[in-house]
């Protein structure tokens, strides 16, 4: 997205939840020749596991540092239905076996699994992150094709945060500004796992279900999974996950 208008530093920081996008992306910046910075978040998700899986990750890729941010989840709740996205404990049902997500039908809808402006506050941070650390380069695992239609998950919105970026910081108005790269955005999830396969990502040691157990084993019916599940079908590969003892 970068318009070659400013001096990038080639550091960078990664978004790493822990699931099997963020974690190619990580792995992705590691390939592209950068020094890693990893920043995850804790906002009182129901898939925890997806923090551990993010910390060996992130150890893994060799980051300089890695930091989990804590954020209350109670700026997720609606206080006037006392309702909150599924993605958090005591929240609304996670939906299960949604044949139409398959097909592209569930695309205009915006699922209980929603957090609100979850990739604008995550990239706030990040980039905060970033600048204090000289770092050039803000990485999202951020995906437009195998999505569950969430609208930050965008071109559009990547494209704008990143030239807010550089007016709303003192490395972007001193000419040192950032690239938000989203190097999966237009991949589907065969591409990605393809991708990730080629640099030697281990898929194991990746959570993307929504309702996990402590152990990381998968629902198999989330929205999550049934993408994930059929990104490994098409591929041809059995996913390395199901082939632990995650009882």
């Amino acid at each position: 997205m970068y318009d070659g208008s400013f001096s990038v530093r080639m550091a960078a920081v990664v978004l790493l939840s822990g699931g099997l996008d963020s974690v190619t992306t990580l792995f992705v910046a590691k390939a592209e020749g950068h020094e890693i910075y990893c920043i995850s978040f804790d906002y009182g998700q129901r898939h925890r596991f997806e923090l551990q899986c993010a910390t060996e990750q992130a150890r893994r890729a060799g980051a300089l540092e890695h930091h989990t941010v804590k954020i209350d989840p109670v700026l997720f709740q609606d206080r006037s239905s006392h309702s909150a996205t599924a993605l958090i404990a005591g929240g609304a049902a996670v939906p299960e076996n949604r044949s139409e997500l398959l097909t592209g039908a569930a695309e205009k809808q915006i699922p209980v699994t929603y957090v609100p402006a979850r990739n604008l506050l995550f990239l706030a941070y990040a980039l905060s992150f970033a600048e204090s650390r000289s770092a050039g380069y803000l990485y999202i695992g951020a995906n437009a094709l195998d999505y569950s239609g969430y609208p930050d998950c965008r071109p559009a919105f990547l494209q704008s945060f990143e030239t807010t970026a550089n007016l709303g910081t003192k490395a972007g108005i001193e000419g040192q500004g950032f690239s938000l790269k989203a190097p999966l955005v237009d991949d589907t999830k065969a591409d990605i796992i393809r991708r990730g396969l080629k640099l030697g990502v281990d898929y194991s040691m990746t959570s993307s279900c929504y309702q996990p157990s402590d152990k990381g084993r998968p629902c198999g019916r989330c929205d999550s999974c049934l993408l994930r599940e059929k990104g490994f079908a098409e591929v041809g590969v059995e996913d390395p996950l199901l082939l632990k003892d995650l009882a």
